[in-house]
């Protein structure tokens, strides 16, 4: 008892270190498994580092015999400069991630067994750098799947395409989801099981070396380490202590690789918190930590609860909205901190006054770097930043989206612009003629390509290709319409080619025959609108769209100073400021369509979008602002409920709508949903042949029940729903 109060007393001299009860229980812990559930600001870091410091200096561990893993590169960095700085005299400590640990035993197998291997990942700055002077491309996780998704549906990927399908590809492996599951998988990209199948043959066949993805490296590693008995046993003797950080963000796989190497020793510390569990779509596993107990019956759970970043208004609410998720255990985060001011929450007329109001906000503060603008798609991030710029407010960006101005739509609308300098380049006219009201074929295409007399597009195309009827009168109006546009201000310019050239009617269609997600395209096209306000020419446009691209290029490089922090939810995890703003907060957005609709029949889709709320509202220290608005693109908007919620809390009496008048409203256990007085309450009103409305599926029929489930019959098709659900959220309405 002596030696660790000596041990406490001395850190708490040496290094200004004192921690509280349930930490030093923390540190003391150091046989047997142990889950240490952390709440936001509980200084997670310190104790993990106080309690390896212990092992080594109380109980006279060897740092070599302890391996500590963590999810991010960054956290790994960061523990191990917050080692150093503890402990500076003590031996190094095994830092890394779950990763490169994964990439040494594939690493030490694969020489063992005289087997060669290339990792396919990493930087690629341009494929056209890529293709090496003509030559073949090299060998990159990317341009495979470009060229196998191109071979099977014959088109190009687009980058969003190509996102979605790295990550159906990552979660499946991430998951260990058998093959014959694979089509189970929901995603939007044609064709993507059988790209993924094809993709895996190509890695493994026809090359001098086995070809590895990131993936790759957990999944090889975990198989390795369970038929490889004898590579297994030299780790398993290597290290006595296994400490894994972050864990709320780790897969199936990654448990299984660390699952393996504690079975000897049994020493496993988990440090997580199962309310900042954010990465599912990535295969993380938030149910393992609520499972823990049955995968290690003997472990020592301990809640690190008191909060040490945030006032007391912050923390208080933070903890009871996070309280509306019903699968997480029940902890309750406090503080000793003092009350500073209430949550402020603000409703915007519209869409357009969120980033000036920002700029007002900020600009008169002097420490810009302790700022942050949250948002949960990154591309909130362009019409910030373009209203920042012409503020001079300077902001860093962590995960900058530098696709915005590469993206396909940008690139449409600018050869429409080319299109009004001159009518005559049919080059021009290719990259856009199927976006273009004129329905011009593919041939047309090729035949009017053939044709090289310098007149205009149009003209050659009414007189010497071929044409149907119905396409004479658009083409001759499209042609009148480019000539119209001519020294047109950019933001007239972009709305004439929404409306009258037709290019929002195609994208539409490509959405309905692609899997696009149109909300985004158009967003992408009233971003484009806001850059151009206040320019007069469209060479001015695309002079700032160039401009800004250099600027979103830079502000990577400002961590640290000056600079406001604009983030998406997902990246600002582990990060505080004292004044957060979170935007967009909208019902559509947050919780997404996708994630309301889905309660229904699982409600995990939108209890992860409830954590990614709580992440956002515990960065703040001291200042928090929650901003919603009334109207985007000409629509009327809902406030997020998520925020209507937070109202609640903060005066149970009123709970407020977005236009700030009180509704009514009922409570299920910890859910605040809106009431509905025609709503079917009792399992007595539901059987077979009644006809119900749902408040999502809208009308139907009840074609079979049996108390648990029901099954209706909709226009949409046939849905089997929880009835428990059903008559709890108040779902249904006779009719």
């Amino acid at each position: 008892m002596k030696v660790q109060e000596d041990f406490f007393t001395g850190k708490k001299h040496q290094l200004g270190v004192s921690l509280n009860e349930v930490q030093q229980k923390a540190v003391l812990q150091t046989e047997g498994p142990l889950l240490l559930l952390a709440s936001p600001g509980s200084g997670k870091t310190t104790t993990i580092i106080m309690r390896i410091g212990y092992l080594i200096e109380e109980k006279g561990v060897n740092p070599a015999r302890i391996k500590a893993v963590t999810f991010s590169k960054a956290s790994a960095n960061d523990m191990k400069d917050r080692f150093k700085r503890f402990f500076p005299k003590l031996p190094p400590v095994h830092f890394s991630t779950i990763h490169s640990f994964a990439y040494e035993v594939v690493r030490r197998h694969f020489q063992n067994e005289g087997i060669s291997f290339q990792i396919i990942e990493g930087n690629l700055d341009s494929e056209e750098d890529a293709m090496n002077n003509g030559q073949d491309l090299p060998l990159h996780k990317k341009l495979i799947l470009r060229n196998i998704f191109k071979s099977i549906v014959d088109e190009n990927i687009t980058d969003d395409q190509l996102d979605e399908l790295t990550t159906y590809i990552s979660y499946i492996k991430n998951k260990m989801i058998p093959l014959e599951k694979w089509k189970t998988v929901k995603v939007d990209v044609p064709e993507a099981e059988r790209i993924f199948r094809e993709y895996e043959a190509f890695k493994q066949s026809g090359h001098q070396k086995l070809l590895l993805d990131y993936d790759d490296m957990l999944t090889y590693g975990e198989k390795i380490l369970e038929n490889n008995a004898s590579l297994l046993r030299y780790y398993q003797d290597k290290y006595d202590y296994i400490l894994t950080d972050e864990s709320q963000d780790t897969s199936m796989v990654q448990h299984a690789i660390i699952e393996k190497l504690v079975r000897k020793s049994g020493n496993l510390c988990v440090v997580a918190d199962d309310d900042q569990s954010i990465y599912s779509w990535r295969g993380a596993e938030p149910s393992y930590l609520l499972n823990f107990k049955q995968v290690y019956p003997n472990a020592v759970t301990l809640f690190m609860e008191q909060n040490y970043r945030s006032s007391q208004e912050i923390v208080d609410t933070a903890n009871q909205f996070i309280k509306r998720n019903k699968n997480r255990y029940d902890k309750n985060m406090f503080t000793e901190n003092s009350s500073f001011q209430p949550i402020n929450m603000k409703c915007l007329p519209n869409y357009l006054n969120q980033a000036k109001y920002l700029v007002k906000e900020i600009q008169g503060l002097d420490d810009h770097g302790e700022v942050a603008v949250l948002y949960r798609n990154n591309s909130s991030s362009i019409a910030l930043m373009n209203e920042f710029d012409r503020a001079g407010i300077p902001f860093y960006m962590k995960d900058a989206d530098n696709r915005f101005f590469s993206h396909w739509v940008v690139e449409d609308i600018l050869n429409f612009m080319r299109m009004t300098f001159t009518d005559k380049r049919s080059d021009i006219l290719e990259k856009i003629h199927l976006k273009l009201n004129g329905y011009i074929s593919k041939k047309q295409m090729e035949a009017l390509k053939q044709i090289h007399n310098n007149d205009s597009v149009f003209d050659n195309l009414l007189k010497n290709v071929p044409l149907k009827d119905y396409q004479v009168k658009p083409l001759t109006e499209s042609k009148e319409t480019f000539q119209e546009m001519r020294g047109m201000a950019p933001l007239h310019a972009i709305r004439v080619i929404r409306e009258r050239l037709g290019y929002e009617k195609s994208l539409e269609k490509m959405c309905e025959r692609l899997g696009f997600r149109k909300e985004y395209l158009l967003g992408i096209l009233n971003t484009l609108e806001e850059i151009a306000v206040g320019l007069s020419t469209m060479e001015e446009f695309a002079s700032r769209l160039k401009y800004l691209d250099s600027v979103l290029k830079s502000a990577k490089y400002r961590k640290g100073q000056n600079a406001v922090t604009f983030s998406t939810f997902h990246s600002a995890k582990g990060l505080e400021f004292e004044r957060v703003y979170m935007i967009d907060l909208v019902e559509g957005i947050i919780p997404s369509k996708e994630e309301t609709r889905s309660v229904a029949t699982d409600e995990s889709a939108l209890e992860e979008a409830t954590r990614l709320f709580y992440v956002g509202m515990t960065r703040a220290k001291k200042h928090l602002e929650l901003i919603s608005y009334k109207e985007r693109d000409g629509e009327t908007v809902q406030e997020s409920s998520f925020v209507s919620h937070v109202r609640k809390i903060i005066d149970p009496e009123i709970e407020a709508t977005n236009n700030e008048q009180p509704s009514r409203n009922i409570k299920v256990g910890k859910t605040v949903i809106p009431y509905n007085p025609k709503a079917i309450r009792k399992q007595k009103d539901l059987a077979a042949g009644i006809e119900i409305r749902h408040r999502v599926f809208g009308r139907g029929e009840i074609i079979a029940y049996d108390g648990e489930t029901v099954a209706v019959r909709f226009q949409a098709g046939e849905k089997i729903l929880a009835v428990k659900t059903c008559l709890e959220l108040g779902l249904l309405e006779p009719i």
